[in-house]
């Protein structure tokens, strides 16, 4: 299945350091044990340096895993990956809560940076403490 191209404005604050965060309640994915859907929180923050991401675009290739056999870590790489190819920020920080399965709760995230000197700021609270 193809999954839809993440597309990108441009960044008319480019000479700015500011910080994005998105947060997605809605990514699901069909765990490929059990064949059962996964539901997830999905926060993704990132540094923009030349463009932004343009929101529709990123919710139609989020919903695109609905029918994908897919592990946590796999769909949590895979993401940022697709990301990062995208909108190519200077920084970016993932994160993505499964909801409870099994008495096991889990939560996968992952840190990239564009270059070695930039400095990601210290990360936000984790999603489950930011819910009242």
């Amino acid at each position: 299945m193809p999954f839809p191209t993440i597309d990108t404005r441009p960044n008319k604050n480019v000479k700015r350091r500011y910080v994005c965060t998105h947060i997605f309640p809605e990514l699901t994915a069909v765990c490929p044990v059990t064949r059962l859907p996964d539901f997830y929180t999905l926060r993704i923050t990132y540094e923009p340096e030349r463009k932004i991401v343009e929101l529709k675009s990123f919710k139609l290739y989020l919903i695109t895993y609905r029918n994908v056999e897919i592990l946590h870590e796999e769909i949590t790489n895979r993401i940022l990956d697709d990301f990062i190819s995208a909108v190519r920020p200077r920084w970016a920080y993932i994160e993505v809560k499964v909801n409870v399965r099994g008495g096991i709760a889990t939560t996968i995230a992952r840190h990239w940076k564009k270059r070695q000197g930039d400095r990601i700021p210290p990360v936000q609270p984790r999603l489950e403490e930011t819910e009242a």
